[in-house]
């Protein structure tokens, strides 16, 4: 542990959150006793949690009573997690439809507010509470402690950078968070073929012990770096995010970053951390203390594991709780649940379907599909859209708007994307009455129909 991280973590940071009035750090104590408890313990913990939650919602959440009194159920109905698998799940079409009654009428008032893109292209705006905020940034440092990625320690993110143009004191307030924290951000958004060399040299100079990346740039990172014969020695641990870091991947990182292992993780807006590799890189730990995932109407898959979409139940988010919400993603886990090694929290396999398609621009970079949410999740009045890339230089934006949606939204969006594509490409932005679904059932926010 170098000085500054034991400085930032003993002093610096607790003077911070004592400052703030925050609790962050004695959420992380009780996560970090939990995750040695067996399994046993861990569904002890997680069942009185959803037991409270339920009971809550049935009382505050008109929601959730109109919901569960048409099914006939009440909370003396849950005996039993069948009885909670048997709940109906939440889906964003829900959280759009209702979103008054799914506040707590008690902490509707002190709520925090995000939006998010997702990765089926339909912005979404969810409220949080205070402590449910800090417990999840409680979890998160579990999970990136499991991967040597410890507060406090020299970290690069290779990310999406701030969209528009925020005004100097904001961003001098982002350079000094993220100094204090031991971080440098670079944009992967501007990553092309010709500019590798700069992000190389970047990277090299900061001397990361600690990258965190959209895995699509890092892995063309990388391999731009083998193919120069080049090496950046150094970091410990490379964590992909974003999108579903595939066992194909991690030698190509772990060559150009020698010395480092690669972590695959899994979060989403609407709960960050879920989660998460540990050591042994024996699929991912669930941070099951936290929140309740499953697997709904799981199937079996030919090498033994069962497969099925994600349904999450945040167990502190009292102010808006998402119960059995379906976002989209399908994992695989082996059957029964597993614990591996000492800790006792369950185990997802591997994580499916969450690779979105890449475009490339004319002058030669491959922009990330997760761009596009990034972008537009807080553009006003846009309900759905799709990017389709029809040739090298042609790009169609497809917006399902709503009323807020006007001259002054689309204006920025094709300023912002223009931006990243280029002087070289036209946009052609279509407002539609809707989108077609795959036969999956799931929206594209990105089609490439490049060879």
């Amino acid at each position: 542990m170098s000085l500054y991280e034991h400085a930032f973590r003993r002093a610096l940071y607790p003077a911070y959150e004592s400052l703030r009035g925050r609790r962050m750090l004695r959420h992380l104590a009780e996560y970090d006793a939990n995750q040695w408890r067996s399994p046993e313990e861990l569904s002890q913990i997680q069942w009185r949690k959803l037991q409270a939650l339920v009971a809550h919602c049935w009382r505050e959440v008109p929601f959730y009573r109109a919901r569960w009194e048409a099914e006939g159920f009440e909370p003396g109905d849950l005996k039993s997690m069948q009885d909670y698998a048997r709940l109906p799940v939440l889906t964003k079409a829900d959280i759009r439809a209702h979103s008054g009654d799914l506040k707590a009428r008690s902490l509707r008032e002190g709520l925090l507010y995000k939006a998010t893109g997702g990765s089926t292209g339909e912005p979404l705006r969810f409220g949080y509470t205070r402590e449910s905020n800090e417990r999840r940034s409680a979890v998160m440092w579990r999970g990136y402690g499991w991967t040597g990625a410890r507060m406090g320690r020299r970290t690069l993110f290779l990310w999406g950078g701030a969209v528009g143009e925020p005004g100097r004191a904001a961003q001098m307030k982002e350079r000094l968070y993220h100094a204090a924290f031991h971080r440098r951000m670079l944009n992967s958004f501007l990553m092309r073929d010709d500019n590798m060399a700069a992000y190389a040299d970047a990277i090299a100079a900061y001397r990361p012990e600690v990258i965190v990346s959209y895995v699509d740039p890092l892995v063309r990172l990388s391999r731009w770096l083998l193919e120069q014969g080049r090496s950046i020695p150094g970091v410990v641990s490379v964590l992909g995010a974003a999108e579903a870091l595939h066992d194909f991947q991690r030698p190509i990182i772990e060559a150009a970053f020698p010395g480092a292992r690669a972590y695959n993780t899994y979060g989403c807006r609407e709960f960050m951390l879920i989660a998460c590799e540990a050591e042994d890189r024996d699929g991912l730990l669930i941070n099951a203390d936290h929140l309740v995932v499953e697997l709904a109407e799981a199937s079996q898959a030919g090498d033994g594991n069962e497969t099925g979409e994600l349904a999450i139940t945040d167990l502190h988010n009292w102010g808006m709780p998402f119960i059995r919400y379906v976002n989209g993603d399908v994992a695989s886990r082996k059957a029964p649940w597993h614990s591996v090694g000492r800790r006792g929290l369950p185990r997802l396999s591997r994580i499916e379907g969450r690779r979105l398609d890449a475009i490339r621009t004319p002058d030669g970079r491959v922009l990330p599909g997760e761009f596009f949410p990034h972008m537009l999740k807080d553009v006003a009045g846009v309900r759905r859209f799709q990017v389709v890339q029809e040739s090298l230089e042609r790009f169609t934006l497809k917006v399902v708007p709503g009323p807020e949606f006007g001259a002054q939204q689309e204006a920025y969006v094709r300023r912002e994307i223009s931006k990243v594509l280029g002087d070289d490409a036209s946009l052609d932005l279509q407002r539609v009455d809707d989108i077609p679904l795959t036969a999956s059932g799931k929206l594209r926010v990105t089609v490439s129909r490049l060879p």
